[in-house]
C-alpha cells in the first residue's frame, strides 16, 4: 500500500471523515492506470502490437466502440505502460523467447479534441520524439511535417501514434488522419480511436480493426466499487446502489461515473455521511440521455467553458430562448464577452451537441417561429465541480 492510500484509509475512519475524499477518483474524465474489465481487449491490442517485440512496426489500426466503453482508458494505460517498460532498458527488449536486443518504438498519444489540426498533431508527435524545443507558432505546417519526417528518417525513431476521439464534432475524420500521416508511414504507425462501426465509414479502413464493446453490467459494478473505494469514505455507497447505477447506465462507464459523482456531491452538500437513494436518483437525472462527453466539454476553450459555467446556473426563465440566455450570460459580472460573441458560442455549441435548442410550444397564434429553450446536454453537476475546482 502506498503512502497516499495509507493516508486516505486513515481519513475514512471516524465520525468526522468527509463523504467525498477525492473527487478526481470518481471523475468520469479521469483514467486509471489499470482499467477494470478490459482484459480481453488488452490482450487483443497486445496481439496487434506483437511485432514491436521483434523490433518491427504493426500495420495501422482502427480501435472502435461506443461512448463510455473505455477506449481512451485502455489505450492510454497500455501506451503508458509500454513506454515505461520499454524505456527501462533504453529501448532494448529482452525476453525469454527473444534473446536478441531490438529497438523499441516510442508510443505517442494525441488527443484530437485538443490537437485537431495538422499543425497541432505534427507538433505533438514531434515534441514527443525530439529533444529540441518545438515552437508553438511562427512555423508553417509543411515545415513542421518535414522536421518530423527528418527525425523519423533512419536511423531515427520509430513511432506508434494513438490519435483519440477521431470523427467527433470539431475533430478530424479517419480519412484525414490517413492522409496526414501517409508520408511518414515508413517509420510511423497510427492507431485511430473512434466510435463509428467500421461498416458505417466510407473511408478506406486500415488493415487492423479492434472493437471495444460496451461494458457488461458486472464490470460496471466493479468499476463503480473500485472508484468509490478510492474516492469516498467507507460505507458511503451501498452495493445495491452500485447495481442500480450499473443497470441504468447500460454499459456506459462515463454515464455511470457521472451519476455516481453527482450523487456523492449532492449527499456531501447535504452534510450526509453516506449516499441516500434520493441522491442516486438525482445523480442519474443529472446525466442527459443521450449525453455529450464531459471530456469534450473540458477540452473547449476557456471562454466557451465560462459561457457554459454561467449557463448552468441560470434559472428556467432565463433559458427560455437564445436571446434571453445570451442577455443573462452577458449581464453576469464574471463574463466579459459581447452579446454577439455569446450568441455565436451558443449556436456553435448547439451544432456540436453540447447544448440543445429545444423548440417550445407557441404561447399564442402569433407569427414567427416559437423560441428555442437552451438545455445543457452534459452532466452539469460534474462540470460545475470540475470547473470550480480548477478555478480555485
Amino acid at each position: 500500500m502506498d503512502l497516499k492510500a495509507r493516508i486516505r484509509r486513515r481519513r475514512r475512519t471516524g465520525n468526522t471523515a468527509p463523504l467525498v475524499l477525492d473527487y478526481e477518483a470518481i471523475s468520469p474524465i479521469a483514467h486509471v492506470s489499470e482499467p477494470t474489465g478490459r482484459g480481453p481487449v488488452l490482450e487483443r491490442l497486445l496481439d496487434y502490437l506483437d511485432p514491436v517485440f521483434d523490433g518491427g512496426l504493426p500495420p495501422n489500426a482502427y480501435v472502435w466502440g461506443p461512448m463510455g466503453a473505455g477506449k481512451s482508458a485502455v489505450v492510454t494505460a497500455l501506451w503508458s505502460n509500454l513506454s515505461a517498460q520499454l524505456s527501462e532498458s533504453q529501448s532494448v527488449i529482452h525476453t525469454t523467447t527473444r534473446s536478441q536486443p531490438t529497438n523499441a518504438p516510442q508510443f505517442v498519444y494525441v488527443d484530437s479534441r485538443e490537437a485537431a489540426s495538422a499543425f497541432a498533431q505534427y507538433r505533438t508527435i514531434l515534441d514527443a520524439v525530439s529533444a529540441e524545443s518545438i515552437p508553438e507558432k511562427g512555423i508553417g505546417t509543411d515545415t513542421l511535417r518535414a522536421r518530423l519526417a527528418d527525425s523519423l528518417r533512419p536511423p531515427g525513431e520509430n513511432v506508434i501514434v494513438a490519435i483519440d476521439h477521431v470523427g467527433e464534432p470539431e475533430t478530424c475524420e479517419l480519412a484525414t488522419i490517413a492522409e496526414r500521416l501517409a508520408p511518414l508511414d515508413s517509420s510511423l504507425t497510427w492507431v485511430a480511436i473512434g466510435r463509428p462501426d467500421p461498416d458505417e465509414l466510407s473511408a478506406d479502413l486500415p488493415p487492423e480493426r479492434i472493437e471495444v464493446p460496451a461494458y457488461r453490467r458486472h464490470d460496471l459494478v466493479d468499476i463503480l466499487t473500485g472508484r468509490a473505494s478510492e474516492g469516498l469514505s467507507e460505507r458511503a455507497l451501498q452495493h445495491e446502489q452500485t447495481r442500480e447505477i450499473a443497470d441504468w447506465a447500460e454499459g456506459n462507464a462515463h454515464d455511470a461515473l457521472a451519476a455516481l459523482f453527482g450523487a456523492a456531491d449532492r449527499a456531501a452538500s447535504h452534510g450526509r455521511s453516506r449516499i441516500h437513494s434520493e441522491d442516486i436518483t438525482a445523480g442519474m437525472m443529472d446525466v442527459p440521455r443521450p449525453c455529450s462527453s464531459l471530456g469534450r466539454v473540458v477540452a473547449l476553450p476557456q471562454n466557451r467553458q465560462l459561457v457554459l459555467r454561467t449557463l448552468v446556473d441560470l434559472d428556467d426563465d432565463a433559458r427560455e430562448s437564445v436571446e434571453r440566455t445570451t442577455d443573462a450570460i452577458v449581464e453576469t459580472a464574471s463574463v466579459d464577452l459581447t452579446s454577439g460573441t455569446v450568441k455565436r458560442f451558443l449556436y456553435e455549441l448547439a451544432e456540436t451537441g453540447i447544448v440543445e435548442r429545444v423548440r417550445q410550444e407557441a404561447a399564442s397564434e402569433g407569427h414567427g417561429r416559437p423560441p428555442s429553450r437552451v438545455e445543457p446536454r452534459f452532466p452539469t453537476t460534474v462540470f460545475k465541480r470540475l470547473y470550480d475546482t480548477r478555478a480555485d
